[in-house]
């Protein structure tokens, strides 16, 4: 597997659901990180400060093996969990979604809560633009000035991305490529340094 997928960082998925009177607003975003996790949660406490609860789950890393699930009081394994099986469903990681309740007056007992939460964080992916991304390894190669070339001969044949480069007595370039093509492209640079 060498690419996984995700959201777009350029929108935020908003959804928003009401059952019986309460009002389930939905936000996804794509993260990086748990700091990025923290802060967005912390700004919709902070924006939403009069709702009843706040409730969460995020997926973090290719391998999609990082992630939590947050019921902010809600009866246990009834916001977070639901709102983390949307994201499952979908494959998706690097992302966070943020479901937050104003409670209506009636209570919805635990099967309508997973209802409400799963069609909130649900409505709010959908709203999101998903992306295929690429699991990229990095490749650094150094090279003297007169190999330019062929080097660069193999670059324009396999396509890596140049992530930097340095041209001078001794040449070094730092290329990103397909996890799955990194082999190739280390074994075509090293058989030029024995030609």
């Amino acid at each position: 597997m060498d690419s996984y997928k995700t959201i777009s960082e350029k929108t935020i998925g908003e959804g928003y659901i009401t059952e019986k009177r309460s009002k389930f607003l939905a936000f996804a975003h794509h993260v990086e990180s748990v700091d990025e996790v923290k802060e967005i949660v912390a700004q919709y406490r902070k924006k939403y400060f009069d709702a009843r609860h706040v409730c969460w789950a995020y997926m973090l890393g290719h391998e999609r093996n990082e992630f939590r699930a947050n019921d902010d009081g809600e009866p246990s394994s009834t916001a977070g969990k639901p709102i983390l099986g949307q994201i499952n469903s979908r494959e998706l990681t690097n992302i966070l979604v943020v479901v937050i309740r104003y409670f209506g007056g009636v209570l919805l007992g635990t099967s309508g809560l997973i209802v409400a939460y799963r069609e909130a964080a649900a409505d709010a992916i959908n709203h999101a633009v998903e992306e295929e991304r690429l699991i990229e390894e990095e490749i650094t190669y150094s090279f003297t000035y007169v190999m330019m070339n062929d080097v660069m001969r193999i670059i324009k044949d396999m396509q890596p991305r140049i992530v930097s480069q340095t041209f001078d007595n001794t040449c070094e370039i730092r290329l990103a490529i397909r996890r799955s093509l990194a082999p190739q492209l280390r074994d075509r640079l090293a058989k030029l340094s024995f030609d």
